[in-house]
């Protein structure tokens, strides 16, 4: 079955100028007073989640497993005029950036869970060996909690629009019985009441509880640690509810 991160193109259908505003505010709003002047994504795919930091002045680096997510980032980059460092590397490695340090070291995009737990935990201490003393760590997930609880099986997404054609994306969850998830991505491609186009995608996760990384964060010494909705000006605040959550902690 194919994977979605190997078709850029398929992957950023759901960016527009509208959602690139709504990302930058979430930034500015969940960063707040936060003094973060550089910031290294170790999963910054084609840079939808993360290139909107440039508009708030911020430095952004970035690495990935993926050389064609790497070329559209670096193109998009561009286009706002900006040209940012990238380096194609698993984030259970991050040897590429040697002794660099920066003000944030963040992974986006729900990245972590395509690893096993044991090798989340691993890709945290990854993390923080590039993070300035004082500096932050920031990751966002899905709240697998509540999708394994609740068995959910089907996540659908607004209509897309491009070139006259609606495109629709449902995803359709298997849960394994070893406590895997695997997501089936159909798109759609419709033109004129008829769907001229099919995609199909396959991508595997494995859910970790919230207090997992949260007690190894702590166990590194980040403190003030933040827990908020992803975008965080969704207006739910019991966890159990939120889709989707994001973390910051500062290193001591």
């Amino acid at each position: 079955m194919a994977k979605l991160y190997d078709r850029a193109d398929i992957y950023d259908l759901i960016e527009s100028d509208a959602r690139t505003e709504i990302i930058r505010k979430d930034w500015e709003e969940f960063l707040g007073n936060r003094k973060i002047d550089t910031v290294l994504d170790v999963s910054i795919g084609s840079g939808g989640l993360t290139l909107p930091l440039l508009d708030l002045g911020i430095e952004v680096y970035g690495s990935d497993l993926s050389e064609a997510m790497l070329s559209k980032c670096a193109t998009k980059a561009n286009k706002k005029g900006k040209s940012i460092e990238l380096k194609c590397s698993d984030f259970r490695d991050l040897s590429c950036w040697e002794d660099r340090l920066f003000d944030c070291v963040v992974s986006s995009g729900n990245s972590l869970a395509y690893v096993s737990n044991e090798d989340v935990l691993k890709t945290l201490e990854q993390m923080d060996a590039h993070v300035k003393q004082g500096g932050f760590l920031c990751f966002d997930s899905r709240n697998w909690e509540m999708i394994q609880r609740e068995n959910q099986r089907f996540y659908f997404y607004n209509p897309m629009f491009k070139d006259g054609n609606r495109i629709n994306l449902i995803q359709v969850w298997d849960h394994n019985s070893d406590g895997s998830i695997t997501f089936n991505l159909i798109y759609t491609f419709e033109r004129d009441n008829h769907i001229f186009q099919k995609e199909v995608f396959e991508e595997h996760y494995n859910p970790f509880p919230k207090d997992m990384v949260i007690e190894k964060m702590e166990a590194m010494g980040y403190t003030d640690i933040e827990i908020k909705p992803f975008p965080c000006n969704v207006p739910e605040t019991d966890f159990d509810k939120i889709d989707w959550y994001r973390v910051i902690g500062r290193k001591k």
